[in-house]
């Protein structure tokens, strides 16, 4: 169960105390939280008051200082906790909320009319969700609540500004969906068909005609026109490698926005690609969080135009191409759907990383191995959200688990958009969320084989994405990589970016012109959206090499990485992150913000 209905305890509890200090009267309110419409969006009218809203709220953690404390104890490959990683149980400890903030929010909301018992809670009980019409909301936090729509003509419900008792303001860290605009969009481009034969997949030209051996090159083995699962297991060393503890050994994927993976399409791509693998297409796991797509039947007119699960077979097959026989689980979810102005019908306009989050740090068992490529401009959430999801990513990584996120594919910023939303419209790079959290690794991509270079695609505009937080401050185990290579900088940019930012991304990955399979046909694909299921199954397999050994997982990547890890990664010479009508941040020697630390080496290069 993804929430513990303790309504009844918390009842009980709250309701003596509520009978022995009740509140008189309305109590004071001040403004939370603000944040300015981006400029993709705009008003269309006031919402519906009796459209209804998943309210989720987030207490203060009680001791999250702890947590990280230890998230980077077990992270450092010098500590002696390293990999020793903390149990569901330990983690739900340390961020559950004071017992003051729960009965202060109890005390608020029964005053506001919210009955107790229609109240939901995370296991740590540091969320909590009641599900309350538009009306009830606004006289809850002091706002307005309007419908806005997206320049793709997707509708949602947002507050920009909403208000609590000012009491509350040291208790509650966010509550959404209030002022959060973030939409997880997909890190692919979609270059062109291959060919266009229907499921005749067998007459489209083949690029791999070589069959996997031991003293197989890159050059035979690949393609810069068509990248393969046999290229990507030979330029990375894997070719050789047999995962020796699948099942115990696991990785991951995500999907949003109505994607899934289509098990058709999957099949006829391993039977083309990596044929030993074919029957994996069927068994793979797919859990459906919040009424999350799942579709496996043809897509119609309106589906294929939107080029519905192309991120989605990308994902599926890239992974599966490189890491079978290692168990996969797909996390479908919903809770971004359109909404529409005229329609009744309660619709779930909830922002989708929570309600993933949520799903998963409520499960006992998990992959070592997440991928995920979506994201979105930093600017377009608040801060508040940011650093509240963030410390949500900390929990996972401090059970163990490696997650990996797509740095995008406009580099700096895409050309014509470059401009801050706080209202005055200045001139600035657009960093990119979650990539700027210091608790994930970002994953750039690159490009061709003798030597790789940071990817570009003049055809699609596709550059690979890098950059600097603006929410999150550079972490330590950044100091000694990244402060040189601001420094070389000198007064480039100077105001373009924030030079004391979380830099990324952390490494990087081939991610250009990838053969798959979508709707039977041949397509190539670029983006970090490829890139990433690409490093994630080769990090998924040194997981299975520690595993096999005897030896914890990799964990939390960043802090091993930054001091030793980078040994086994290729450095990227050549390229830049350019946009914003600039030729943006350049690779580097070392650690550079359009490729990081480079391309991996193989599986047993982990360097523990």
């Amino acid at each position: 169960m993804l929430f513990l209905n303790l309504a009844p305890l918390a009842l009980a509890a709250c309701c003596s105390l509520v009978h022995s200090t009740p509140i008189l009267g309305r109590p004071s309110y001040a403004v939370k939280d603000s944040h300015h419409v981006p400029r993709k969006w705009s008003r269309v009218s006031e919402a519906p008051s009796d459209h209804v809203v998943k309210l989720e709220i987030a207490l203060k953690q009680s001791q999250f200082d702890e947590l990280e404390r230890q998230l980077y104890e077990v992270s450092d490959p010098d500590h002696y906790r390293y990999g020793e990683h903390l149990s569901q149980d330990e983690v739900n400890e340390l961020i559950k909320p004071n017992d003051d903030s729960l009965h202060l929010l109890h005390e608020w909301l029964i005053d506001s009319g919210v009955e107790l018992d229609k109240l939901s809670y995370s296991p740590a009980k540091d969320w909590v969700k009641v599900e309350l019409p538009i009306a009830h909301v606004e006289r809850l936090l002091d706002t307005k609540y309007a419908v806005y729509k997206h320049e793709d003509g997707t509708h949602i419900v947002r507050a920009p500004t909403w208000s609590l008792p000012s009491h509350l303001h040291s208790h509650i860290e966010t509550i959404q969906p209030t002022n959060s605009f973030f939409r997880p969009g997909p890190r692919h481009s979609n270059v062109m068909p291959v060919a266009d034969v229907g499921t005749d997949i067998a007459s489209a030209p083949r690029v791999d005609n070589v069959s996997p051996s031991a003293d197989l090159t890159v050059a035979q083995a690949c393609d810069v026109s068509a990248v393969t699962p046999l290229c990507l297991r030979t330029l990375y060393g894997t070719i050789n490698y047999k995962p020796q503890v699948p099942g115990k050994n696991k990785i991951g994927l995500t999907n949003y926005l109505n994607e899934a993976n289509n098990r058709s399409d999957v099949f006829l791509f391993l039977q083309r690609f990596r044929p030993e693998a074919a029957q994996a297409a069927f068994q793979f796991k797919v859990e459906i969080i919040a009424n999350g797509d799942n579709q496996q039947t043809p897509d119609n007119a309106t589906q294929l135009a939107a080029g519905k699960d192309l991120e989605g077979n990308l994902d599926a097959e890239t992974i599966i191409g490189i890491d079978y026989p290692t168990p996969l689980i797909a996390y479908n979810t919903g809770g971004s759907p359109p909404f529409k102005p005229d329609d009744n019908t309660p619709t779930n306009t909830n922002e989708p990383y929570l309600t993933w989050l949520q799903y998963v740090l409520a499960q006992h068992d998990l992959p070592q191995v997440i991928s995920t490529s979506y994201g979105d401009d930093e600017q377009t959430i608040p801060p508040s959200y940011a650093r509240t999801v963030c410390n949500q990513f900390a929990q996972l990584g401090a059970r163990g688990v490696s997650l990996l996120f797509a740095s995008g594919d406009d580099g700096v910023g895409a050309n014509g958009t470059c401009f801050t939303n706080d209202g005055k419209n200045t001139s600035t790079f657009l960093p990119s969320f979650p990539d700027g959290c210091p608790y994930v690794t970002s994953v750039g991509a690159t490009k061709n084989f003798n030597p790789e270079v940071a990817a570009f695609d003049p055809r699609n505009g596709f550059f690979s994405g890098g950059g600097f937080s603006n929410y999150f401050h550079r972490p330590s185990y950044q100091d000694e990589a990244v402060t040189p290579y601001v420094a070389s900088l000198g007064n480039k940019y100077a105001g373009l970016y924030n030079k004391n930012g979380r830099g990324y991304p952390d490494i990087a990955a081939q991610g250009q012109l990838y053969q798959t399979v979508w709707n039977g046909t041949i397509r190539r694909l670029d983006g970090t959206s490829a890139s990433t299921p690409t490093a994630s199954a080769i990090l998924a397999l040194v997981n299975d090499s520690l595993l096999a050994a005897g030896r914890k997982p990799l964990g939390f990547l960043n802090p091993w990485l930054y001091k030793r890890g980078y040994g086994a990664f290729t450095d990227i010479l050549s390229g830049s992150a350019s946009g914003c009508d600039t030729s943006g941040f350049p690779a580097v020697k070392g650690w550079d913000a359009v490729t990081g630390f480079g391309t991996p080496v193989s599986p047993d290069d982990h360097s523990n």
